[in-house]
């Protein structure tokens, strides 16, 4: 059960496991795309279903926004992480749910209050179901971890074993750097682990061959990109706030952080002359989409910039699990995305009513 599913990133990454899934996502565009890829879609908000509305999931996942929780700023992110890791302590006493939506109706915010959504699913499933969920696994921006240590804590209360953390995204094989907050919680096990890196982590100037000896050299742009000639990335944004100071990375070296705008990243040939830039399928390549993902719909870009990347998230459930990592071989699969029944993938894509019980 994936919540706050976007595009799919973690769904193709479980599908391409063997793992049937279904996901909530609010935003129309994204589910487009999700129907395209044949995923089974609920289109609507998180906060209208519950675990009762998927009674036969046995695993919860889910990325919920994140914008409120930066500590920059005028101070308003570290409020929302004091209201948010008050909430917690509140839903895990079992205080009346009634009056914690009331009061989160009153978040200066209301994407504040969506990060504690899984909370409530896992809880929910608890006390209502009497099934809890055998797995756990999230996933956000740094700025969360604050929350995921409170969630831990809540989690090993119920049984569950846990671990948090900060992941790179390129210490596994995705060609782009990226920072990423992951839990990953286990029903009854006496030990969890975040999955340990496969590849060295880069670092501006040192050669990709260089670092422990153990890991793959990291991934670059120019081995899953089709292009014919090496080329420069030159950032949309600014590097330490000067607009002037665009950041750039070469074809051989991972790709910077794949946002939203990467559409208005330009693309320049060696010689300075400008190159075509990133289509859609080279941008989810760069996330470790397959070639042939089915992007549809409106803010194509923002999709592929808000997803998880499958080739990680792959890892991070095979860890919840308990599995041995992914073999090159299984995430080789990640590159073609094709459904082998038409059909049944049209059956699996809906958008299920709003619950009579909220």
């Amino acid at each position: 059960m994936d919540l706050f599913a976007g595009p799919g990133g973690l769904d193709v990454a479980a599908e391409k496991l063997g793992l049937q899934t279904a996901g909530v996502e609010w935003d129309s565009a994204a589910c487009t795309t999700r129907r395209e890829a044949g995923l089974a879609t609920w289109e609507g908000d998180v906060r209208l279903y519950g675990p009762s509305d998927f009674p036969n999931a046995d695993v919860l996942a889910g990325g919920p926004p994140c914008q409120t929780f930066t500590v920059a700023g005028a101070g308003a992110g570290r409020r929302a992480l004091d209201e948010v890791l008050a909430f917690v302590d509140r839903m895990v006493s079992r205080e009346d749910r009634a009056e914690i939506r009331k009061d989160l109706s009153k978040l200066e915010d209301e994407r504040t209050g969506l990060v504690l959504e899984p909370l409530r699913w896992a809880l929910e499933a608890i006390d209502d179901l009497k099934k809890p969920y055998r797995a756990i696994v999230l996933e956000q921006v740094p700025a969360v971890l604050p929350v995921w240590e409170a969630y831990t804590r809540a989690l090993e209360a119920e049984g569950y074993a846990v671990d948090c953390g900060l992941l790179r995204t390129e210490a596994f094989g995705v060609p782009q750097t990226r920072k990423r907050a992951v839990l990953i919680a286990r029903l009854g096990a006496e030990s969890v682990n975040l999955p340990s890196p496969t590849h060295r982590v880069y670092r501006k100037g040192v050669p990709r061959d260089a670092g422990e000896s153990s890991l793959l050299p990291w991934t670059a742009m120019e081995d899953v990109l089709d292009r014919e000639s090496p080329f420069v990335v030159i950032s949309n944004y600014g590097t330490g706030g000067d607009p002037k100071a665009r950041g750039r990375r070469g074809s051989w070296e991972p790709s910077a952080t794949v946002t939203g705008k990467i559409s208005r990243n330009r693309v320049v040939g060696l010689d300075g002359a400008e190159m075509e830039r990133f289509s859609f399928s080279e941008a989810g390549r760069l996330q470790t989409f397959p070639t042939d993902y089915p992007w549809s719909g409106r803010d194509v870009g923002q999709q592929i910039g808000n997803a998880v990347p499958p080739r990680l998230a792959m890892h991070i459930l095979s860890a919840a699990f308990g599995w041995e990592p992914p073999t090159e071989e299984k995430l080789s699969t990640l590159g073609t995305w094709k459904e082998e029944d038409p059909e049944l993938a049209s059956e699996c894509a809906v958008t299920a009513p709003v619950p009579a019980t909220v």
